[in-house]
């Protein structure tokens, strides 16, 4: 259900989905049934003893997983998994230095947050590192100039959620990819937002026809539950050893239970190609309000780069019923189920530029 209502009762539009984590729609009935019948099984099962849940999770992921990706990691959120990615990186590599890039957004942990480009998130627990590089988004000279022997791992977002709707060319992505193969370190995809669907194929990365050495999902892959996944190559998960990285609730079965039915969901309802159809749609419409230069992102992860602080708009939205958030200093972003309707963009659009109208009457 695209939907939620407030405590009067009203009804709202939902664009933002707890940043997407809500992507398969409010209270999916197939996941919730999944959920429910686990909860009458068993809710806590050690990583260390086999689980049928989890096999058949483990089994669900086969059908959408990279193939040059077979071993997983079961977390339970987005920046957790960026660090374990950025853990494994370094014991491969036994290197220390890590490539991000400028507008870059992976967590609020002490790992994941040294590799998030925004200064106010990060200056308040810790100077800048050495250990961490931030190259310019889209820039292919940099990647070739500061991508080195030197490099643990190189940690991209396909598309820049957090940073602002910002979608990586083809050539930046491939040159990482070179860059790495040739000097020996590691390229994490964060998927975190991107994957599951939202950007019109499974994975926003199969739009390049390029594979990383390790892909980071989460949000939308457990229809809302708290669940998230590093998945990797045999020879690089397996590099790690026995205790070197531990997790009390990651792949516990409703988790898993979780992740099983939303496989389900994406494959059976073609989720792909009804976000990828909704998302054509939605542009189609928004550039008969504004110019395309102004829209941003991919599939269902759209912006609209509105020139100022996106506040005001978000606000006057939500007198609309319509729920959406900011991304970067200027966009305006949804991130909408994929079962939204042509009667929902309709509306939303219609609302939109009532709402860009009157600020630019009243400024």
């Amino acid at each position: 259900m695209q939907y939620v209502w407030d405590d009067r009762g009203n009804k709202y539009l939902d664009l933002h989905t707890g940043h997407g984590a809500a992507f398969l729609g409010h209270r999916n009935p197939y996941v919730i049934e999944e959920i429910r019948k686990q909860l009458d099984k068993i809710v806590v099962t050690p990583l260390a003893y086999d689980s049928d849940t989890r096999d058949q999770c483990l089994e669900m992921l086969d059908k959408i997983l990279p193939k040059n990706l077979r071993n997983v990691f079961f977390q339970n959120s987005g920046t957790e998994a960026v660090e374990l990615a950025l853990k494994i990186a370094k014991k491969v590599t036994r290197r220390r230095k890590i490539i991000a890039f400028k507008n870059s957004f992976h967590g609020r942990t002490l790992g994941a947050l040294m590799v998030t480009w925004n200064p106010k998130y990060r200056k308040p627990f810790f100077a800048e590192s050495e250990d961490v590089v931030f190259l310019r988004f889209n820039c292919v000279f940099d990647v070739e100039r500061f991508v080195d022997e030197g490099v643990a791992a190189v940690v991209v977002e396909v598309v820049q959620g957090e940073g602002g709707l910002n979608v990586a060319t083809p050539e930046f992505l491939k040159a990482i990819r070179e860059k790495c193969g040739e000097v020996g370190c590691v390229t994490i995809f964060d998927e975190v937002q991107t994957g599951f669907g939202r950007t019109g194929k499974t994975w926003a990365h199969q739009h390049y026809n390029i594979e990383p050495d390790i892909l980071v999902a989460g949000k939308a892959i457990g229809g809302g539950f708290p669940v998230s996944l590093v998945v990797t190559s045999s020879e690089i998960g397996e590099s790690l050893e026995l205790g070197e990285h531990g997790t009390t609730y990651g792949g516990n079965p409703v988790a898993c239970a979780a992740v099983s039915a939303s496989i389900d969901v994406l494959l059976e309802d073609d989720v792909a190609d009804k976000a990828r159809a909704a998302g054509e749609y939605f542009r189609k419409k928004l550039s008969e309000i504004v110019s395309r230069e102004k829209l941003k992102g991919l599939g269902l992860m759209i912006g609209i780069d509105i020139g100022e602080n996106p506040e005001f708009a978000i606000k006057s939205l939500l007198n609309e019923k319509i729920i959406s958030l900011k991304a970067g200093e200027t966009v305006l972003r949804f991130l909408p189920p994929y079962m939204i309707t042509k009667e929902d963009i309709e509306h939303i659009v219609e609302a939109l530029n009532k709402v860009l109208r009157k600020e630019s009457y009243s400024s």
